[in-house]
């Protein structure tokens, strides 16, 4: 798992309980699903895009995507 450096990398926000991490995933997420017209996004188009913008590992998604699917 990479260290996160930031807080805001691993403390819930009051305001949802989202950490910056899982944030990015949801919008990515939202990005690709509206390109693909709706339809489901593979995890791995998901991942490829995701570490554009972040460092994160495959596991650490996996963890990430199974955390927002169980709220």
């Amino acid at each position: 798992m990479p260290v996160r450096s930031a807080p805001e990398d691993v403390l819930p926000d009051v305001r949802d309980g989202l950490t910056r991490v899982e944030r990015v995933v949801l919008e990515t997420l939202h990005a690709c699903q509206q390109e693909l017209g709706g339809r489901s996004v593979p995890t791995a188009l998901l991942y490829g895009r995701l570490v554009e913008r972040i460092d994160l590992s495959s596991d650490e998604l996996v963890r990430v995507l199974a955390r927002l699917a169980a709220r």
